[in-house]
């Protein structure tokens, strides 16, 4: 196990210094599942949902993408980072459970996965915000990193 990276060796806070590290192209992706209550999924028409405020899955794409692009704003010591690119895809899976993944891909020193988890995160808290109307039994039910590449190490999840 690791050592925390964002403590000075007086035990403050603070931002990792990545002068000395090497730019390499950098990419994370991130999943969020949202578990939507059946009057809701109900409302799916072609796997799209539609509310008065517009399409939940395309404005919850565009505000994941933003919340990943102002990631060093949002979270303490992180790096505001220019991203290459960002995805998000929004799909259901078997359980009829919406998956939402965020990919964030950089040529830099430091890593995206911040970037790719809040996207995914923001995503699914727009989700919530549009749905809320028809139902608060709306249950965002995990948020984690599915891939990395570049930097140390690669990391996969199984």
């Amino acid at each position: 196990m690791g050592s925390l990276t964002h403590l000075d060796n007086k035990g403050n806070p603070s931002m990792v210094n990545v002068g000395e590290k090497t730019i390499t192209k950098r990419t994370a992706t991130a999943r969020s599942i949202v578990v939507l209550p059946p009057e809701v999924l109900a409302q799916l028409t072609d796997g799209h949902l539609q509310t008065k405020k517009g399409s939940v899955f395309q404005i919850a794409i565009i505000a994941g993408i933003m919340a990943a692009k102002r990631t060093g704003e949002l979270i303490p010591l992180c790096h505001p980072l220019g991203l290459d690119n960002c995805d998000v895809d929004i799909s259901l899976n078997d359980d009829q459970e919406v998956v939402i993944d965020c990919t964030a891909s950089i040529t830099a020193k430091t890593g995206v996965e911040m970037e790719a988890l809040v996207g995914a995160s923001l995503a699914a808290l727009t989700i919530y915000d549009m749905c809320k109307a028809m139902s608060h039994d709306i249950v965002i039910k995990e948020t984690k990193l599915m891939a990395k590449t570049g930097g140390k190490r690669d990391f996969k999840k199984a």
